[in-house]
């Protein structure tokens, strides 16, 4: 659990509200279930219109991230490496069949395959890399997808306004129905702009950030790989991969 996340969360949600509260205001009039339906719905329908059902499926998963991100233990990883250079260096590379059964992770065990059935240095490379880049491309998209909601969200916020204030022109001569008609008008442009900001937007940087920290140790681990295709020294490969520690 990323707990910086959820504070981040929840400390924009007090100073929004605990600003509201210190001004006279009261938090009940920020709850405005036609002005969230008008921001939400209409800024979940112009991305939908955007992207391929693909893009948003994964731009939903991703968002998980935010608060579950993927397990980086970079360490771990070039202990693991080291260790197979050692295996590899003592008994050779079909020795690290054990190794591909026992990882769980399917981008190593695809690493350690082409290792196995002794595959170029140059090719083992070139493969990896690939589904690098095949990975952020993807992820990236998904990122890309949170952040056109982060566009529109505003827009439809104050879409939600003007039509708030159309009730209210409609309705002059009876009072009573003047007020949904304001709060409708302002709310929504605060849904608007406070879901952008504080939502759609960070979640869109932060699965960035993710995917950037996932690419550079996936690197880190083509670079050991390749190490041990090369019949590297097992203390030369840990220490040029500590480099990526930094």
């Amino acid at each position: 659990m990323d707990r910086i996340s959820i504070a981040g969360l929840a400390l924009g949600l007090i100073a929004i509200v605990g600003g509201l509260v210190l001004e006279g205001g009261h938090p009940s009039s920020l709850l405005q279930v036609t002005a969230f339906f008008i921001v939400v719905g209409g800024t979940a329908g112009a991305v939908m219109l955007q992207s391929s059902g693909e893009q948003f499926s994964d731009a939903m998963r991703a968002a998980r991230w935010v608060f579950v991100p993927p397990l980086h233990e970079p360490k771990k990883v070039i202990a693991r490496v080291s260790g197979w250079s050692q295996v590899a260096r003592r008994s050779g590379l079909l020795a690290l069949e054990s190794a591909i059964e026992a990882s769980r992770q399917p981008f190593e065990r695809k690493g350690l395959q082409l290792l196995v059935d002794g595959a170029e240095p140059g090719v083992l490379r070139e493969a990896l890399e690939l589904e690098i880049n095949a990975y952020e491309a993807r992820h990236r998209a998904a990122a890309r997808v949170w952040e056109a909601a982060g566009g529109y969200a505003p827009t439809v916020g104050i879409l939600g306004a003007v039509m708030g204030l159309i009730q209210v022109m409609e309705n002059l001569t009876d009072p009573a129905k003047l007020g949904a008609g304001i709060a409708v008008a302002f709310v929504a442009t605060i849904y608007g702009v406070g879901l952008a900001n504080l939502v759609f937007l960070p979640i869109a940087n932060k699965i960035k950030a993710l995917v950037a920290r996932e690419v550079s140790m996936r690197e880190m681990l083509i670079e050991g790989l390749v190490g041990i295709a090369n019949g590297e020294n097992p203390r030369s490969i840990e220490i040029r991969l500590q480099g990526y520690l930094v």
